[in-house]
């Protein structure tokens, strides 16, 4: 439990300071006085100022934030500024937020979700480099065997590899099953290789009425597969591709929610919110450390994706802003704007809520974390 908790904090810590990381950075390489850096979310437990930043950290642990000198003050009309002196107004209000050019703003607030992105990337690559990936291959094995089942009085065993039937060589499971449902109750020559590469040749009849979990010959089977690892250079063009395709699928997952939140006004059974994440920190620290950093990549993106929606208070919403700015040539009212993401944020912290109150239903009820 220990250190499930260690590894979630752990967890929870580096994607928020990478994602606010990516704002630090590019406001600082663009001139923009940064005010606070936070971890957590207001009121503060504590802070400590360097430089002109204050670091802190806060009591709600859902989020980070960085805070931009007149960021706040980026919408229509005059900036107002509460400073000890003009000098310092004078001096400060070149490097504001508000100052900076569209491009470099939409730069600022994108940079979080990019170093979120990048941050899966490298962990993809890097697991592709020095562990490998499965890839599927051209042979269909046989893994279980039922009792008194057709199989088994044919001769076919665990381990056996099926080559061919009636003569058409069979490269996956797909194959082999669809052949078997258009010849059940008929006759079937299989030939096959054995866990000692001898090939033999037998002879089965799918039954046409079966146990629905065991199937027409009653066997259970799967596609070979070998590990293949790919060379340093290689590695980070495949883990781009694969974190594109994980984003890919976590959208389609975000659309099914909020699909089934307004139809049946109810949360999908495999959503997890800050509890059920670190109950999966858990399982997925006792599959150690290569799963641990496969995890964070998913988060990771997950992080990513979520923070460049087009919701107020959320990173995508602060860029539909600065981008319809730039397109009209107009600052949206600041008023506008700030209810906009006042409202955004009591939504996000109602849905975080929902979300948890989902979790510790699912907990009390001894429902699984995982569905089967």
């Amino acid at each position: 439990m220990l250190l499930t908790i260690i590894v979630f904090v752990l967890i929870l810590s580096i994607l928020i300071l990478i994602h606010e990381g990516g704002h630090f950075i590019s406001a600082k390489i663009f001139g923009i006085k940064v005010e606070e850096f936070g971890f957590g979310l207001p009121p503060r437990i504590f802070g400590k100022k360097f430089g002109e930043t204050i670091y802190s950290v806060n009591w709600l642990p859902i989020g980070g934030f960085v805070k931009l000198y007149g960021e706040d003050e980026a919408g229509a009309g005059k900036p107002s500024f509460k400073v000890q002196s003009s000098k310092l107004e004078s001096k400060d209000e070149k490097r504001a937020f508000f100052a900076k050019p569209v491009w470099q703003r939409a730069v600022v607030i994108f940079a979080g979700v990019f170093m979120n992105f990048a941050l899966a990337v490298a962990i993809l690559s890097f697991l592709f480099s020095v562990v490998g990936v499965p890839i599927s291959g051209n042979k269909v094995n046989v893994d279980v065997v039922v009792k008194n089942s057709p199989a088994e009085k044919a001769g076919l065993k665990a381990g056996d590899t099926v080559e061919s039937i009636n003569g058409v060589s069979i490269t996956s499971t797909t194959q082999l099953i669809t052949i078997t449902k258009k010849h059940l109750g008929q006759k079937l020559t299989l030939e096959v290789k054995t866990q000692n590469s001898k090939v033999k040749s037998i002879e089965i009849t799918p039954r046409k009425v079966y146990p629905a979990n065991e199937g027409a010959m009653g066997i259970a089977i799967s596609q070979n597969s070998t590990i293949k690892k790919y060379p340093w250079y290689e590695a980070p063009f495949v883990g781009t591709k694969e974190a594109l395709h994980e984003t890919y699928l976590i959208a389609n997952g975000l659309v099914m929610i909020v699909v089934q939140l307004f139809t049946k006004g109810s949360i999908p059974s495999d959503v997890a919110g800050p509890i059920g994440i670190a109950q999966l920190t858990g399982v997925v620290v006792s599959n150690g450390i290569y799963a641990v950093l496969s995890f964070v990549a998913l988060l990771s993106l997950n992080l990513a994706l979520v923070n460049v929606l087009p919701i107020p208070a959320l990173d995508g919403g602060r860029l539909l802003f600065i981008l319809i700015e730039g397109v009209f040539r107009k600052k949206v009212d600041q008023k506008i704007e700030g209810y906009a993401h006042a409202v955004g944020m009591a939504v996000l912290l109602g849905l975080i809520a929902l979300i948890t109150l989902h979790d510790l239903f699912r907990i009390f009820t001894g429902q699984p974390l995982l569905p089967k």
